[in-house]
């Protein structure tokens, strides 16, 4: 099987944009991350990943990230 292409750096700097991005929805909402977490039943380690950019989520991860904010997706990557 192929190996994936890794991602360019066009790539890497909008996943670091949209990590941001729910960190400053997340806090403006008064939220932990450890609320976020518990809400949406995704581990620290693995939110925190993809709050810094480190970590691509699948479209369910941020459909429940959303929801356990209390946002539209749309918010999230806008």
């Amino acid at each position: 099987m192929p190996r994936p292409t890794p991602p360019d750096d066009r790539v890497i700097a909008r996943r670091r944009q949209v990590g941001e991005r729910i960190r400053r929805v997340r806090e403006h909402h008064n939220l932990s991350q450890q609320d976020v977490c518990g809400r949406s039943g995704i581990d620290v380690a693995s939110y925190s990943r993809i709050e810094q950019g480190h970590a691509s989520p699948l479209l369910d991860t941020l459909i429940r990230i959303a929801d356990a904010i209390g946002v539209d997706l749309a918010e999230l990557v806008r």
